[in-house]
């Protein structure tokens, strides 16, 4: 390819990542910065970060936890179906992609809350609809809510793998006296590992960054670090310098999860490659 073409074909790349990425990334890194970065010392240095960085962490891992294993299961089914059905049924699971945090937040709402529909239907039953709606404006709640826009993610990375996979080994396993969940332990799961670990870095460094949702749903009730930039840039929030270091801290927390996720696929393709 000659240099002009390359150029040519690189230069739209190039600008949305100069404009979009690394201009603003320059100007929030100035304002961190200024002073020798005291910004970092007053952030780190309130008890309100710390808390807010366990309740960020339990948040990322529960929600996280609680898509790959719901995922996992939706795209093992799916990897049985035809093509036609498969492809039918992904747009559906893909359909939550398209929405943003506060569409999920009030249909959350619609379902689970006070007068929701859901909430309603159990109170038939004797569950006291104050109490049960309670729950979705919880911790739990918000991770419940969360994985409606992680679980479509992990479904995307696993079923490529898992229609691949050569099912001919499952039953190989079985006709020598293994049980089903035997052999998908110690057959199936093993080969999608992997990509599994990847799937859970993405969706946790998804779940640790957004902040729609959760605002919609707890307001600033639940300590998590996105609220906690949300309301030092309010209108009630004044240390910009301070909201600049938290803002870079978290983009640095979602670049170490997502790197660790592609460090660990980039290796398992080094080991095939050998293994070929």
């Amino acid at each position: 390819m000659r240099p002009a073409t390359f150029l040519l074909l690189a230069a739209p790349g190039a600008a949305l990542l100069i404009f979009f990425f690394l201009m603003p990334l320059a100007a929030v890194s100035s304002d961190a910065f200024r002073g020798g970065g005291s910004a970092f010392v007053r952030v780190v240095g309130n008890d309100l970060f710390w808390g807010g960085l366990r309740g960020t962490l339990i948040l990322a891992t529960t929600a996280s936890v609680f898509s790959l294993l719901v995922g996992f299961a939706v795209a093992l089914h799916l990897s049985r179906l035809s093509e036609t059905v498969r492809t039918a049924l992904l747009f559906f699971i893909a359909l939550p992609l398209t929405f943003s945090g506060l569409i999920v937040a009030y249909g959350f709402i619609l379902a689970y809350g006070r007068a929701g529909f859901i909430t309603q239907s159990l109170a038939v039953i004797g569950i006291d609809p104050v109490a049960f709606s309670r729950l979705l404006y919880s911790p739990q709640g918000l991770a419940f809510a969360s994985s409606y826009y992680l679980v479509p993610r992990v479904v995307m990375l696993l079923l490529p793998v898992l229609v691949n996979f050569d099912a001919a080994q499952l039953s190989a396993a079985e006709s020598l006296g293994a049980r089903r969940g035997q052999a998908i332990r110690d057959i199936l799961i093993p080969q999608i590992l992997p990509t599994a670990f990847t799937a859970f870095c993405l969706i946790a460094a998804v779940a640790i960054g957004a902040y729609g949702t959760a605002l919609a749903l707890v307001g600033t009730q639940v300590n998590i670090l996105p609220l906690q930039l949300y309301s030092m840039i309010s209108e009630t929030g004044s240390d910009f310098p301070a909201a600049a270091a938290l803002a870079l801290l978290l983009m640095a927390m979602c670049s170490c999860v997502m790197a660790a996720g592609e460090i660990i696929a980039a290796r398992h393709e080094k080991q095939d490659a050998h293994a070929r």
